[in-house]
Order: C-alpha cells, then sequence, then structure tokens
C-alpha cells in the first residue's frame, strides 16, 4: 500500500469521526407551550465546550499526521497496524466526548477522557517509530523526532489530567487544553528537516 493510501484512508476515518461527534449534539427541545429562547442552549454549553476541545484534537492529530507521513518515503505492514491503532483510539474519542460533555464534568468521564487521550498518544508514538523503522535511522523523521521532548511532556500532561480529574475535573480539563496549545501548530520539527534537506 502506498502512503498516499494509507493517508486518504485516515483522512476518511478522522472526518467519520468528526461527523459522529457532531451528531451527538442534540437539538434543544422547549417544553410544550413554552418559546424557543437562547436559555434552551445552556444545558448544551458543556457538550459543546467538550466538542470544541475533540475537534481540536482531531484537527491536531490530522495535521501532524499529515506532516509526519509527507516526511516518510515508505510504508510497511507494521506501519499499517500502527495506523490502525491510532485510528481505534481516536474513534472511541466521540463516546469519551459526549460522556464527558453530558455528565458536566464528572470526575470518571474526565478521566476516561483523559485515557482515551493518552491511549491515542502512546499509539502515535508507536506509529512514530514504526515509519522510523521503515524508513531508517538516518531518515528525514528520525533526525526530526530527536529526543522528542514535546511528546514526553504531553504524555505526562496527560497523566497529570487523568488523575487530577478525581482532585478537580477542571485540573484535567486543564491539561488536556495545555497539551492542545502545545501541538496546535504543526510538529516544526519535521519542516525544518524537510526544508534542510531541500536546501
Amino acid at each position: 500500500m502506498s502512503k498516499g493510501r494509507l493517508e486518504a484512508f485516515s483522512d476518511g476515518v478522522l472526518a467519520i469521526i468528526i461527523t459522529i461527534m457532531v451528531l451527538e449534539m442534540r437539538v434543544p427541545h422547549a417544553h410544550e407551550g413554552e418559546r424557543i429562547t437562547l436559555e434552551n442552549l445552556r444545558p448544551l454549553v458543556p457538550v459543546f465546550l467538550s466538542y470544541v476541545l475533540s475537534f481540536v484534537y482531531i484537527g491536531i492529530y490530522w495535521n501532524n499526521h499529515h506532516h509526519m507521513l509527507h516526511a516518510a518515503k515508505r510504508v510497511s505492514g507494521g506501519v499499517l497496524w500502527a495506523n490502525l491503532h491510532v485510528l481505534f483510539w481516536l474513534s472511541l474519542l466521540p463516546f469519551a466526548t459526549g460522556w464527558v460533555g453530558e455528565n458536566h464534568l464528572e470526575a470518571v468521564p474526565a478521566a476516561v477522557y483523559g485515557v482515551v487521550l493518552l491511549m491515542a498518544a502512546i499509539a502515535y508514538v508507536i506509529l512514530q517509530k514504526a515509519i522510523v523503522r521503515a524508513n531508517g535511522a538516518d531518515s528525514i523523521l528520525a533526525r526530526a523526532l530527536g529526543k522528542d521532548v514535546k511528546g514526553k511532556v504531553s504524555l505526562a500532561l496527560y497523566v497529570l489530567g487523568i488523575g487530577g480529574a478525581f482532585v478537580n475535573p477542571w485540573i484535567s480539563v486543564v491539561m488536556y487544553g495545555l497539551v492542545a496549545v502545545v501541538w496546535v501548530v504543526p510538529d516544526r520539527r519535521i519542516e525544518r528537516e524537510l526544508e534542510g534537506g531541500a536546501a
């Protein structure tokens, strides 16, 4: 399989995940005889905010996945399975998003949301390693990743967020949001290596 087909398949799965998440947001209804007002939207605020964070995360994975595959020359069977592993965990994000949103940020749903994010991040690290293995230790991706401090810090923040959910669920929101801020810009390490290789 070419890396183009792998990327197209992943794009399709991520698009479906986003579609499922938006379909989970239910249209508010007024009680019989009651007028529809903006107040009817109030119960949807936690659901909407959890959707926004999850949408940003899917965008981060899509963007960085694209950059990573752009740096790869070839994919192997191991890369295909590792890619499916990432998509598996991301496919659980609509469930976790809906649960945390509908339960107004209670401890267990907030922790489960973090577990899904943590497992997706671990799966992404495994995918990176599989791509490096398929392309060689001197490949663009291998050079770009280096010690991957950014990735390791992200994993630590997820763990803190999961544990923090049982102290105060807002700790988990801050931790998960912090990781999103760190990754919202595509990984510049890969861009630098690609530009350096082209020079």
